[in-house]
């Protein structure tokens, strides 16, 4: 199985990029894994925020594949606990999941289309966070996933 990441908006901004290459490289122990910065529509400044996040759920979308495992960030969704998130993971894989792929949407979020794809809106946690800061969380709790899941030290409960 596949863990990919995917982001709307720009390339890891410095402050972070070593950590989110970091636990990224860790994640690569238990499964391939890897990000992909999905570049806002050319026109996004001119663009309505419904608009806007129709153009993004678009180009989403199309990059998606039927047997996709979904998993949609966003501060209303569902709260899992580390240990939740591992089992949540392993479940997947058992059940011979390809690719699951984490997406965090653009500055206003994702399109209604984009969540009925999502097998799972799953929330970080009730405050919002700035993007880059969101992708570093992100890589950490899938990294302490993949701990949990082998019942290694890094987790402690």
């Amino acid at each position: 199985m596949k863990i990919q990441f995917w982001s709307v908006g720009k390339a890891h901004e410095a402050y972070v990029k070593d950590g989110i290459t970091d636990f990224t490289k860790r994640i690569q122990n238990y499964y391939p894994a890897e990000w992909h910065i999905i570049a806002p529509p050319k026109n996004a400044a001119s663009l309505s925020e419904p608009e806007l996040k129709k153009a993004e759920a678009a180009i989403i979308l199309q990059q998606l594949q039927k047997e996709d495992i979904l998993v949609l960030l966003d501060e209303r969704g569902k709260n899992l606990s580390s240990p939740e998130l591992a089992q949540w993971i392993q479940q997947k894989a058992n059940m011979g999941s390809r690719r699951i792929i984490f997406l965090i949407g653009g500055a206003f979020g994702a399109d209604a289309s984009v969540s009925a794809k999502a097998t799972l809106v799953w929330s970080l946690s009730k405050l919002v966070f700035p993007h880059m800061l969101v992708r570093l969380i992100l890589a950490e709790q899938v990294y302490r996933a993949c701990t949990i899941q082998r019942n290694e030290k890094y987790h402690h409960s």
